[in-house]
């Protein structure tokens, strides 16, 4: 399933910024777009995504910004009183030198200092960020197969009354159909072969016989309603095997069509399960 997370957080002067995003996919691609220094961290991350996630393309970005308001330069004080005396000193005892100018001291070597980042600090900041995200992202996943569960379920309860309203007119389908085949064999009698008799009731009697079909569609809606309910584990295979399963038993129901009620019905099976097989490549 697709899912998105984000966190963000202030550390020193800096704001570190994460976020994951996961679109479908049949195994779990992990890439991670970070600065070189995060690099370290790829393991761990990796492990913690892997423990709470079991399909998708997941990107996992973290980026830091400076924040403007805070200055990551460290001013040296001591050394500028030190400079600040010599120069005192060296001027009152060499009155031709020139003074040191404010932009000399400041470029004199460890006056001015970046402040050094806290890189174990940064480390376990960006991995509490991940935890905190993977929760979110799990969150939202949820939501989405709830919507996800409550689409199957409804195009599941659609199919069964399909069914039981063509089982329940079945046994008249049937007696129209052996009714008519029964006068186009009397009409033909006089010109047809006693085998050839024989050959079309034994294939009527085939076509006819679709019970076990619908035995098996109701079989497999009612599986896929206690795996959609259940909603424990890795679902997503389960569900597709059990899509073509669908699709099988309603593509033959309409190659034994007997009657227009049962090609819409096959037609109509059809539609509904190719929603739900749409729906069911984005289940884990």
């Amino acid at each position: 399933m697709t899912g998105f997370a984000s966190a963000q957080q202030d550390f020193g002067r800096e704001r570190i910024n994460l976020e994951l995003r996961a679109v479908n996919h049949r195994y779990l691609d992990l890439q991670f777009k970070m600065a070189d220094d995060l690099r370290v961290l790829e393991g761990k991350m990796r492990e913690s995504i892997a423990a709470a996630v079991a399909r998708g393309k997941l990107e996992c970005r973290v980026y830091i910004q400076a924040i403007a308001e805070q200055s990551g330069l460290h001013l040296n004080r001591e050394l500028v009183d030190e400079l600040a005396a010599i120069n005192s000193d060296l001027t009152t005892e060499y009155p031709h030198l020139q003074a040191l100018s404010v932009a000399d001291i400041l470029r004199f070597p460890g006056v001015v200092a970046q402040s050094e980042t806290d890189a174990e600090g940064l480390q376990a900041a960006v991995l509490g960020m991940l935890s905190s995200a993977l929760q979110d992202f799990n969150a939202s996943r949820k939501r989405e197969g709830e919507k996800l569960a409550q689409h199957l379920l409804e195009r599941l309860a659609q199919m069964r009354v399909i069914v039981d309203e063509l089982q329940a007119v079945f046994p008249n389908l049937v007696q129209a159909h052996l009714d008519k085949s029964e006068q186009r064999l009397r009409e033909a009698l006089d010109t047809i072969e006693d085998d050839r008799i024989k050959q079309e009731f034994a294939i009527f009697m085939q076509k006819a016989d679709v019970d076990e079909e619908m035995s098996r569609l109701k079989g497999h809606i009612t599986e896929v309603e206690r795996i959609v309910s259940e909603g424990k584990g890795a679902v997503g295979k389960r569900l597709d095997f059990l899509m073509q399963e669908l699709n099988r038993e309603a593509n033959t129901l309409g190659s034994k069509a007997i009657a227009i009620e049962c090609s819409n019905a096959s037609m109509q099976l059809k539609v509904l399960i190719e929603q739900m097989r749409e729906q069911v490549q984005n289940i884990e």
